[in-house]
């Protein structure tokens, strides 16, 4: 099982290795609109974990330009282990 924390509100949550994190992140209360990965209203800060996501799409290529902490909460998985975000 992979772990989201999420560092405003302390929050922890298990998803299966794999998962895509967009529902729990939405649960949490990261704004979402388009899902697409296009309008980017649902970027957050990895702090820790980067590793433990899939790879940067090309959506997220071509919005955030510098791939460093930012991603898109609609286009990842989580691979397993834990990942500490803040939105």
């Amino acid at each position: 099982m992979a772990k989201i924390v999420f560092s405003e509100t302390g929050e922890e949550r298990e998803l299966e290795d794999g998962s895509e994190i967009q529902e729990v992140c939405e649960d949490e209360g990261v704004p979402f609109a388009c899902t697409e990965g296009v309008c980017g209203t649902c970027v957050i800060e990895i702090e820790e974990g980067m590793e433990n996501l899939t790879e940067f799409t090309q959506e997220e290529e071509d919005f955030l330009g510098e791939l460093d902490t930012e991603r898109l909460a609609c286009q990842c998985k989580i691979k397993g282990g834990c990942v500490k975000v803040r939105f």
